[in-house]
């Protein structure tokens, strides 16, 4: 029988974040992965510290980035990759009354460091931005794609992915240890994202879920080496291909693209650049979303050696690396958890 410190099942960036946490300390583990899962992989990858739709600070910005950034910067030496595109991000307001607010804003003492003062003025003949842009600093875009990618090709050549759907009815758990088959381990993390909608263990914790779909498309005179948000984002990627999105939809829990996501952002994004464009792609995955827009972290109520690791949201690129951490304490340390991340929050 093979014997492990841990596994864990999902391979998205929740489960990344953990398992870099666990070689850090020296444990062992296995990954268990069947591709199901898609809002990691399809996620635009996008990480700023301001919600720009009401100029307000993401949720603990400033713990998570000082996580984020040097773990994807390890990941890229480890892996000899690159992931982390540092990236402007402009606010495209649409009335004098929207500058008013971002200067109001940019003076609290918890957004200062991430909103730019000076007012950005459009010069791009292809972009209809009348009352310019304001900038966020401290962002960028993640290649999520490449990191999962290189992340499982990692693994494998570690013998610690198996490629394959996780079979609940051949687990058992007791108060030493977790045994699945012929494997044996100290503790197991679920990091399923929406696939955790299936797991008999943990399928009561209140995941909503939202489906999101993204474009990418060719436009080779919109020539802007820096994002926009507007009605929808547009991100760019190199050689005239951009990013759009996204869509929130609550009730189609597919990974499916459809028609109408692709209609709603082809039509947003006319409303603010005027040049032609081809799509080429349409991808769609359902984020793991909560209610209260906060992770979903802890310990299982009756069976102490199982975890889980969800509900990162639209967020996951900023989120993941802190509540990975925050769930290594509790289980190698026993720190308690944020009430704020806790599932207990919900009874």
């Amino acid at each position: 029988m093979k014997e492990v410190d841990y596994i864990i099942v999902g391979c998205g960036l929740a489960s990344i974040a953990f398992c870099e946490q666990l070689r850090a300390n020296n444990k062992t583990f296995l990954v268990f992965d069947d591709s199901s899962q898609q809002s990691s992989i399809v996620a635009a990858g996008l990480y700023n510290p301001v919600i720009l739709k009401r100029f307000s600070e993401v949720w603990k910005a400033k713990e998570q980035l000082a996580l984020a950034m040097p773990l994807y910067a390890n990941l890229e030496k480890e892996l000899q990759i690159k992931i982390d595109y540092k990236l402007r991000i402009l606010r495209r307001f649409t009335s004098n009354q929207e500058q008013n607010k971002w200067f109001t804003a940019s003076d609290k003492p918890s957004l200062e460091p991430y909103l730019a003062l000076q007012l950005i003025k459009n010069n791009n003949t292809e972009i209809d931005a009348p009352f310019g842009f304001g900038e966020v600093l401290h962002a960028g875009r993640l290649d999520t794609y490449t990191l999962i990618t290189c992340y499982k090709n990692f693994l494998k050549s570690k013998e610690q992915l198996l490629e394959e759907t996780f079979m609940y009815s051949a687990f058992q758990s007791n108060e030493v240890d977790v045994i699945y088959r012929d494997i044996k381990a100290k503790q197991i993390v679920f990091a399923e994202g929406f696939g955790v909608k299936h797991n008999p263990y943990f399928n009561t914790i209140p995941l909503t879920g939202s489906k999101g779909e993204i474009l990418t498309i060719k436009a080779p005179d919109l020539k802007i080496d820096y994002a926009i948000k507007s009605s929808v984002f547009i991100i760019p990627l190199g050689n005239d291909l951009y990013n759009v999105g996204s869509t929130y939809n609550n009730t189609d829990k597919t990974n499916t693209p459809t028609v109408a996501a692709k209609e709603e952002l082809t039509s947003k994004l006319k409303t603010f650049i005027t040049c032609n464009f081809e799509v080429i792609n349409h991808i769609a995955g359902v984020r793991p979303t909560v209610k209260d827009r906060r992770p979903l972290v802890g310990r299982h109520a009756t069976h102490a050696n199982l975890y889980v690791l969800n509900g990162l949201g639209t967020r996951g690129v900023m989120i993941a690396p802190y509540v990975a951490e925050k769930l290594f304490e509790l289980i190698e340390h026993n720190n308690s958890l944020d009430p704020e991340i806790d599932i207990n929050r919900f009874g």
